[in-house]
């Protein structure tokens, strides 16, 4: 007796086999394509919800931003220098970041804000990079709504 497999044992085992293999090589792009189809969906949704934000108008919140941005440029830059003018014996604090070296490549280099007093009217790093902070932003904002397609 030959204890070898029938051919026909052999091609259907095989067979079996390589069918099985395909079948499951093919349920896994299916399930590839539907995740990038449901991707695909949800992108959809997502651009139409930037869409509806993008087209968004409403009058009380271009004031709110508008009272936002005067505010804070009248208190944070204005408002000291008023005071500055109007009662000039008034010492005024003001903070700047200087940059520290470490010892040699043990420490790192720290930043540490410095405060100075200050009389009079002084324009400082902060309100320039404030001011051109709020400007850019105010500005950027209004350019890209009037950009609308």
């Amino acid at each position: 007796m030959n204890p070898a497999f029938p051919a026909e044992l052999v091609t259907l085992l095989g067979s079996s086999m390589f069918g099985g293999l395909m079948k499951m090589w093919a349920m896994s792009n299916a399930a590839r394509r539907e995740e990038r189809l449901l991707a695909m969906q949800a992108l959809t949704e997502q651009a139409g919800h930037i869409d509806k934000a993008r087209r968004y108008s409403n009058p009380g919140f271009q004031w709110t931003r508008r009272v936002i941005a005067l505010t804070c440029v009248f208190t944070v830059v204005a408002l000291p220098k008023i005071i500055a003018i109007w009662r000039p014996d008034i010492l005024m604090q003001v903070g700047y970041p200087e940059l520290e070296e470490g010892f040699w490549f043990f420490t790192n280099d720290v930043e540490k804000i410095h405060w100075k007093e200050v009389r009079g009217l002084t324009i400082t790093p902060l309100d320039t990079h404030l001011l051109s902070a709020i400007v850019g932003l105010y500005f950027g904002g209004s350019l890209a709504g009037h950009n609308r397609v």
